[in-house]
Formats: C-alpha cells, sequence, structure tokens
C-alpha cells in the first residue's frame, strides 16, 4: 500500500448508528454492524480490511444498540485502537454523529459507512487529499448507474458536482462511501443541518472537494440481498482481504 502523508495514519471515523431498516427483522435484535457475514461480525471485516492499510484509530459513531457492539468489539480489534461516540436519543443524522465525535477525531480524519466494505487504497486517498489542501475528500467510482444511481460529477481530481436527491445526467460517477473532512469543514454548514450529504454538497458547489478514484466494486450490507452478495465475496477470500 501506498505510504500515508506528512501526518501519518489518519483516524477513521465509522459511522454505525443506522437502525438498519431495509434488513427487517434481521436487525432487530442485532446492530447492523455486528450481522454475520462470512462467520464473523461484519465490523470485524471492516476493521481488518482498515489495519491493512496501517490505520490505528478509529471511532465508531454508534446509536442503535451501541452498548452492544461496544461490547463485542472493544477497545482494540486487528491492532485497531477503537473509541465510541453515542448519538443522543432520537439519533443525530450522519453530519450530526460526526460532530459529536469530532473532539475524538482531531484535525482531519476520514470518515466511512458502517455497512460498507471498501477495498481502495486508504493511505493512497489519504495523502492525496492531504496533499491538495482542501476540507473534505470524496472517494468516487466510475459507475455509470450501475451499482445505483450516480451522483457526482468528477474532473481533473475534484469533485465538482454532488447531489443525492436530484442527480443530473453528467454524472456519471458515485459516492464510493469513504471521505474525508478537516475539523473546520464541519462548521461550513448550520449547526441545524444533520445530513453529511448536505456538506458534500456545499463542498463540491465550492470547489472544495478533493476527489479519488476507486477502481474495485464496493459491496455493502444494506439490504437482505447485498448481505447475501457480501457474504458469498467475503467467503470467496477467505482470510484474505
Amino acid at each position: 500500500m501506498t505510504a500515508w502523508g506528512p501526518s501519518g495514519p489518519l483516524p477513521v471515523c465509522i459511522l454505525a448508528g443506522g437502525l438498519g431498516t431495509r434488513l427487517g427483522e434481521t436487525v432487530r435484535d442485532t446492530p447492523k454492524p455486528l450481522l454475520e457475514v462470512a462467520g464473523e461480525p461484519f465490523l470485524a471485516h471492516q476493521l481488518r480490511l482498515l489495519a491493512s492499510s496501517g490505520v490505528e484509530g478509529v471511532v465508531l459513531c454508534v446509536g442503535y444498540l451501541g452498548e452492544r457492539i461496544e461490547a463485542e468489539i472493544g477497545a482494540e480489534r486487528s491492532g485497531i485502537e477503537i473509541a465510541y461516540s453515542y448519538d443522543a436519543p432520537g439519533l443525530d443524522g450522519t453530519l450530526g454523529a460526526i460532530r459529536r465525535a469530532a473532539p475524538l477525531l482531531g484535525e482531519r480524519f476520514l470518515v466511512l459507512y458502517g455497512d460498507t466494505y471498501l477495498r481502495v487504497d486508504y493511505a493512497a486517498a489519504g495523502r492525496v487529499w492531504e496533499e491538495s489542501g482542501l476540507p473534505g475528500l470524496m472517494v468516487v467510482l466510475r459507475n455509470e448507474g450501475r451499482w445505483d444511481t450516480s451522483n457526482a460529477l468528477y474532473v481533473d481530481g475534484r469533485v465538482v458536482a454532488y447531489d443525492k436527491r436530484a442527480p443530473t445526467p453528467e454524472m456519471h460517477w458515485i459516492d464510493y462511501g469513504l471521505g474525508g473532512l478537516t475539523a473546520t469543514a464541519l462548521d461550513r454548514v448550520g449547526a441545524g443541518e444533520t445530513d453529511l450529504a448536505a456538506l458534500h454538497h456545499l463542498l463540491a458547489a465550492e470547489g472544495e472537494l478533493c476527489g479519488y478514484e476507486a477502481t474495485e466494486r464496493f459491496y455493502e450490507i444494506g439490504t437482505p440481498e447485498a448481505l447475501a452478495e457480501a457474504d458469498t465475496f467475503l467467503r470467496g477470500q477467505g482470510s484474505s482481504l
């Protein structure tokens, strides 16, 4: 893997507080990050993958059944130190959860979702972002409508437009599920805004969202079909990545 930039390995904020409603009864008693995939909690696969890129610290933003996640995963896994940030009652939303965790994350950090398995060079993405000097990062995949609705316009190393709600025909890329923020970027939208996508939309519109291209498709566990697909893939990987 490519070496990290001058700041060294960046901390990673994992958004793992969602209810997982599309999974129905599967998550009635088990939080989504702990669902068994290829014989292990899904989160264990994620953490092992991050460790392979040299990640040393993770902050897990948890909400629904968060105590079970902390009890199962603990303060260290795969050599990564793990801290926990709990949503307020009623859940904080993606951006709200990041704001709550900010004191644990420092000045610059990566962000990913707790239901995605992303085969990308995390160190290289972090280095490219740090060298850009921009407040935000979005990893994108050339999508052409294959995996979901394309929602990003990526040009010359920057995401210059991003809109999940009203994507335009020229958007051939998709938000891969890995990004980065500086602490100061969190103040770019009002305190009442709880959706990370709104901050990404603003940063892209203002030319301040660094882009990094992933080349491997993502896997996720947000629906029963996707969960089965991720299980098949990870079983095929065995103990490798």
